[in-house]
């Protein structure tokens, strides 16, 4: 599958060419299926850790807080708008380092070792930029868990924290971050490889040699390309 595990980054491929939009509702379902069902192993896990620190009295806020366990909630001083910028630009960078070590001329890191890289770049972006709110980058991965700390004890205030003005941010920010990545790294690097266009329905660069071979083997006449 590529290892899709967040649909900001399904989403912001699928608009370069990358990605196959048939498939991104499927991929999203079982995207936030699986970190829906991540909390709840986690929660299972550590149930009797979680009483002895609260009492069994689940909180969002306070001294005994224990909701960001499970899903990101800001600084004090964090406005929305801060938070906002802080996922769009942390999801950005993450998406732009992944176009780059996954492109065959660019860096040309071997596959094996992708996951290894990319995993470094993803842990010192959530280095620079979870000190605001805890760098969720990804919508799956505070939706799932906000949805099941609703239902687990943590109740509607998962969601009501800041009178509603919070909880969308590491959904909306991420997403955004992830398409203006994608399509920063495609603009500013990709077509200008030498000697390649874009091929919008692969999403791959194509080089000049293959487009000419493409125009032999359909017959077209340079006449027909000037019309």
């Amino acid at each position: 599958s590529g290892a899709h595990l967040n649909p900001a980054i399904t989403v912001a491929v699928t608009t370069v060419g990358k990605f196959p939009w048939r498939k991104i509702v499927p991929y999203m379902v079982a995207q936030y299926i699986g970190a829906f069902l991540a909390s709840v192993i986690l929660f299972i896990t550590y149930r009797g850790a979680l009483d002895n620190y609260d009492g069994g009295v689940r909180a969002v806020t306070g001294a005994n807080a224990t909701a960001g366990i499970f899903a990101s909630y800001p600084q004090e001083f964090v406005s929305t708008g801060n938070g906002l910028v802080d996922q769009i630009v942390g999801t950005a960078l993450l998406v732009l380092a992944i176009l780059a070590i996954t492109d065959s001329r660019n860096m040309a890191v071997p596959q094996g070792v992708q996951p290894l890289f990319i995993g470094l770049a993803l842990g010192a972006i959530i280095l620079c930029f979870g000190y605001n709110c805890g760098a969720p980058l990804n919508p799956a991965r505070d939706l799932g868990p906000r949805v099941f700390t609703a239902m687990a004890g943590w109740g509607v205030e998962v969601f009501s924290y800041r009178d509603y003005n919070w909880f969308w941010v590491p959904i909306v920010g991420p997403h955004i971050g992830a398409i203006v990545g994608a399509w920063l790294y495609t603009l500013a690097v990709e077509l200008h490889w030498p000697g390649s266009s874009y091929d919008m329905d692969s999403g791959n660069a194509v080089s000049a040699k293959d487009v000419e071979n493409v125009i032999q083997m359909r017959g077209i006449k340079p006449c027909d390309l000037k019309n």
